[in-house]
């Protein structure tokens, strides 16, 4: 659900711990829930990160989200949570490692700890019931655990969240997030008013007794941290003048659909792709949309192409997987000059891979996956608010040039939440009526004007306009043809049209200055990250600049020029390249990132890149790390 913000409900609680006095001022701070799958951590870091949104903080929660649908309770694998960073100013990205950490068992924390994802010294919340449990097993791993914990310097609090929420409700796995919630209010000072107000939203399907229950463990939880622990933080938040909404990426992707004027999106279910179809599944229907669940990923892409066909703008979406079986599909939409909309919500690869991590592999076979030439139009949102309006824009792109345009969204955005200024609705964003006037006579189905590329778009039923369509090789009148000069022709067209597109946009634009020792260039969801380590390092007095590029293909204009402003150049990005520290690697065999060898071959300059594939959010102080081993 899109929680909508207003800045002026908010009233702060000043009440002071039992312990520790006045609470500590801080910038940011960066704060987690996990627990096994199904006990509602996920849930308990959304509402916290919600409710520091509406209160005004900058927010930007990451879900940590197990492989497995059912993992093993109790297993290091199992882990599931969220992660929220939140500071007095806006936030664009995850930040580095965590302060605070709430665990409701020991194991699920064990992978953070071993992953280096807790800051040295971070503060652990940890469910103490295990400590004594009836399973001599739990117990000694639970006690070895704790000890192990408090040895290498980690600040521990036993919290006996079981306990206390019996004294609430029955089951204390059905509410304990809640409490949790609760205890994570009263630490950073968050306003419970505010509090109530998203446990109602967030229970808003529910019985008043649900939502009564659980802002009973809410208010449980606050008084638990006020009484027994001796940490209160204050976070100074700085209001926005303007209404925001905060969502995270597939949603704002679903949004996109519904601002963008198409009414039909088609999918088949894949991680982590899935929630922007149920967010459409809830409220397409009331605009007049319909979300069409297809058989597998080759029916959804075909089903949205023969509705493209007839005359609007379809989606489709999916992931990594997904989208290598659209790509024959993909080809008949090129060739027959259909507008489609595919987002592609990257995950880590190849095969099954990371299903639930994130990771930027699928640029080059986006690009270039397919038999034969077929361009296409490639966006990539970088940031949340991005994923909306990439939508709006790929639909009006699709339709203006009869293309496929593909949005490479990935993990990290599609279930991250960031708070972003509440979108205007604007009459220019939906698609125009279908025009159904004659055809005036004489006119061909592809009559490839010579210059763009472009022809007019037939519509089944319009009076002239019969033709049979084809994923053949085709003349200007749509008729199979293998003659080497229309063939020719054909694939002149088609790529006449990327560069028409390319003569539209506008130069990017550099953060920093446009000269330097440096410039760090990245595509996606690198961009917070990459823009937070070069504002630091600017401070400094480091002269490093970064360039964000949100078309991959075609590439905008003015990249020749930028690049020739400085000494060096290197990508940060999500997927692999190989590393110079490796023993085998050097200049004759090295394998670049995606974007890098995109760039060296456009523009013939030497291009470093540094990337990895943890499947985790680039961090502002590896990017940072990069940097300075590179200006050295």
């Amino acid at each position: 659900m899109a929680l909508e913000i207003n800045q002026t409900e908010s009233e702060t609680v000043t009440t002071e711990p039992k312990f520790g006095g006045k609470a500590v001022m801080l910038e940011e701070h960066i704060v987690e829930i996990i627990s096994d799958s199904g006990e509602g951590a996920q849930k308990c870091g959304q509402s916290f990160g919600a409710i520091a949104a509406r209160m005004g903080f900058g927010v930007w929660t990451v879900e940590i989200i197990p492989a497995e649908i059912r993992p093993p309770a109790r297993s290091v694998a199992g882990a599931s949570g969220n992660r929220i960073r939140i500071g007095s100013k806006r936030i664009t990205n995850g930040g580095n490692e965590t302060d605070l950490v709430v665990a409701f068992n020991e194991q699920v924390l064990l992978g953070r700890v071993r992953s280096k994802e807790l800051k040295p010294g971070c503060t652990i919340l940890l469910e103490s019931m295990w400590r004594t449990s009836s399973n001599p097993r739990f117990a000694k791993s639970y006690v070895e655990t704790y000890d192990q914990l408090v040895a290498a310097g980690y600040r521990v609090y036993e919290i006996p969240m079981d306990k206390e929420c019996r004294k609430v409700v029955s089951d204390p796995r059905k509410g304990k997030n809640m409490f949790a919630l609760g205890v994570l209010c009263g630490i950073y000072s968050l306003d419970l008013k505010v509090a109530r107000q998203q446990i109602a939203l967030t229970f808003s399907k529910k019985s008043d007794e649900v939502i009564k229950s659980n802002v009973n463990l809410l208010e449980a939880g606050y008084r638990y941290a006020e009484e027994h622990i001796d940490i209160k933080y204050s976070i100074p938040a700085v209001k926005s003048t303007e209404n925001q909404i905060v969502v995270n990426g597939n949603t704002a992707l679903a949004l996109g659909v519904l601002a963008s004027g198409m009414e039909i999106c088609a999918m088949y279910p894949i991680t982590p792709a899935t929630s922007a179809s149920h967010y459409l599944s809830d409220v397409f229907e009331k605009v007049g949309g319909i979300v069409h669940q297809a058989e597998d990923e080759i029916a959804a892409c075909t089903f949205a192409i023969g509705a493209s066909y007839a005359g609007k703008c379809t989606v489709t979406i999916t992931s990594g997987p997904g989208y290598s079986l659209k790509q024959e599909a993909i080809g008949l939409a090129v060739m027959g000059e259909i507008p489609l909309v595919v987002v592609n919500v990257m995950r880590g690869g190849p095969s099954t891979g990371q299903p639930t991590k994130t990771e930027q592999g699928d640029l080059m076979t986006t690009i270039f996956g397919s038999h034969g030439d077929a361009p296409k139009v490639v966006i990539a949102p970088g940031t949340i608010e991005d994923c909306f309006y990439s939508v709006i824009t790929a639909r009006k792109i699709a339709e203006t040039f009869n293309m496929v345009v593909v949005i490479l969204s990935d993990a990290n955005l599609a279930t991250s939440q960031q708070p972003f200024r509440r979108p205007v609705f604007s009459e220019e964003w939906m698609a125009p009526p279908i025009d159904q006037s004659a055809v005036p006579k004489g006119a061909k189905p592809y009559d490839w004007d010579p210059k763009t590329g472009l022809a007019r778009r037939f519509v089944p039923g319009q009076p002239n306009g019969m033709h049979t369509l084809t994923g053949l090789a085709h003349d200007v009148n749509s008729h199979v043809a293998y003659d080497p000069e229309i063939n020719q022709q054909g694939m002149r067209a088609r790529s006449l049209k990327l560069a028409t597109l390319q003569k539209t946009l506008r130069p990017p634009t550099v953060f920093g200055d446009p000269t330097g020792d440096l410039l760090v260039i990245g595509w996606g969801s690198s961009k917070g990250a990459i823009e937070e380590a070069v504002e630091g390092l600017r401070a400094e007095g480091k002269k490093v600049s970064a360039l964000h590029l949100t078309f991959i293909q075609p590439l905008p204009p003015g990249i020749r020029e930028i690049l020739a402003g400085f000494k060096q150049h290197i990508t940060i990005e999500n997927n692999w390249c190989d590393q110079w520290e490796d023993e085998m690697i050097d200049e004759t065999n090295r394998r670049y990132s995606a974007l890098a060898l995109l760039l060296r071959s456009r523009y013939l300059v030497d291009i470093d890149c540094w990337s990895e594939c943890r499947g985790t959010p680039l961090k502002p102080n590896t990017v940072r790390r990069v940097i300075l081993e590179k200006l050295s």
